[in-house]
């Protein structure tokens, strides 16, 4: 099994508009695991899109709990287990991703007593493990070691970034951040970085077309999110080899483009660079 990052949803915030990309996901491939990260909406199309067989899900990671990042965590693990799972999966995220989990189960109790009953399928309810994220080391397996690093996301406290690191490769995902200098010591000399970005100059059209918020999101975005000069200049610091922008905010504004983003970074950071888009497939 080779090494790669798959950006299966690249935008940041829940909303989808046509034209936009998905929110966020990934599959991470590394040490011979396959590891999902984030659930946002699209998920499950998008690891199909990756060629993966969902009854081969076994690792999920969500890195926060606002709604882009595990709306589709229930939907994904029920899809799996029609398309075949039955052995366990083992899901990460911070406090309270339990009682999301056991609200989707008593919505769905009906439909998976029906199953188990009339096609033989075995329980869907033991099979999903829920674990809770700490900041330091989460898994060591098999030559594969992930840790987590508490980032700054208000109103969240439980945010984190995540490092995947084998004897050959190391991978980090900044998770959703405010510019966060501990990052630079987390990542140091990854092979990628893949960091949240914003433009800030699109901003005032982005809260605009959102329509139904009000000045507060607008807060929320500087306050809790990344500017892709800042993300440039972390990467710098931190020696990595390559940068992946995702969590794109915006990624639906016809107004702004790849050389957009590229202007912002220019004179940070002048290494490889990877603008995220669904599908996207980055070796490692």
């Amino acid at each position: 099994m080779s090494d790669y990052v798959a950006i299966l949803g690249a935008k940041g915030g829940p909303a989808i508009r046509p034209g936009s990309s998905m929110p966020t996901s990934l599959l991470v491939s590394m040490g011979g695991r396959r590891i999902v990260v984030d659930c946002g909406l699209g998920v499950t199309r998008g690891l199909v899109d990756q060629g993966m067989e969902l009854k081969d899900l076994s690792l999920i990671f969500v890195t926060h709990l606002h709604s882009d990042h595990y709306l589709e965590l229930g939907p994904l693990l029920h899809t799996a287990w029609t398309a075949g799972l039955k052995t366990p999966v083992d899901v990460y995220g911070p406090p309270g991703l339990e009682t999301a989990w056991a609200g989707f189960l008593a919505s769905m109790q009906a439909d998976i007593d029906l199953r188990i009953a009339d096609e033989g399928r075995p329980d869907l309810r033991p099979l999903v493990r829920i674990h809770p994220i700490a900041e330091g080391e989460v898994l060591s397996d098999g030559g594969l070691t992930i840790r987590a690093l508490r980032t700054i996301h208000p109103p969240l406290v439980d945010c984190f970034a995540l490092s995947f690191r084998t004897a050959e490769r190391h991978v980090v995902f900044s998770g959703d951040t405010a510019p966060l200098a501990a990052l630079e010591t987390f990542a140091r000399g990854a092979d990628l970085l893949i960091h949240e970005a914003m433009l800030e100059q699109a901003l005032p059209s982005l809260t605009a077309r959102v329509g139904n918020g009000s000045e507060k999101l607008m807060t929320h975005l500087l306050r809790s999110h990344t500017p892709a000069q800042d993300a440039a200049r972390i990467a710098t610091r931190a020696g990595v080899k390559r940068l992946a922008l995702c969590h794109l905010i915006p990624a639906d504004d016809p107004a702004y483009g790849p050389e957009d983003w590229s202007r912002a970074i220019a004179g940070h950071w002048d290494g490889p660079f990877f603008l995220a888009a669904d599908g996207l497939r980055i070796a490692v």
